[in-house]
């Protein structure tokens, strides 16, 4: 029997403070530099907003409210099977917005996780391209982001 590949589905958050956007590396061992929006894989039967809530706090120790969603991104490795569609959607903090330095994932893959301005984040390797356009909500800031290649 062949085994069909489905698209994994991922929420992601759009936090900003004080005009700042979380950022986080989730490449283990310094694997890549890319940076991305905090979040993660959808477990079954629980609400979109639930697993977000969730993926922030294990990857950054930080309290999130969720709002609404804001972008539709996909990507694919075209040399493979995997392919992610992810939603984004806005975000807001409860409580303090500092991280604890000591903080650790409990999955142990993010390697760095930081809030940066979007002159900072123009000096980043960052994906969806169109990630500071949807965070600082730009006018044409798509709500679709077609397929991408993966990149590491």
């Amino acid at each position: 029997m062949t085994r069909i590949a489905f698209p994994r589905l991922a929420v992601r958050a759009i936090v900003l403070h004080r005009n700042c956007l979380l950022l986080v590396n989730a490449w283990p061992d310094g694997k890549s530099d890319l940076m991305c929006a905090p979040g993660g894989g959808v477990e079954r039967a629980s609400a979109l907003p639930d697993n977000l809530k969730r993926e922030v706090y294990e990857e950054t120790g930080l309290e999130i409210n969720v709002g609404a969603p804001c972008l539709v991104n996909e990507f694919h490795d075209p040399e493979g099977s995997f392919h992610q569609v992810d939603i984004y959607f806005r975000c807001t903090l409860i409580g303090p917005a500092e991280m604890d330095a000591d903080w650790r994932d409990v999955e142990n893959i993010v390697t760095d996780r930081r809030w940066v301005s979007r002159a900072e984040m123009a000096t980043l390797r960052v994906k969806p391209d169109s990630l500071a356009a949807v965070a600082w909500q730009d006018a044409d800031a798509p709500m679709y982001d077609p397929l991408e290649p993966l990149v590491v």
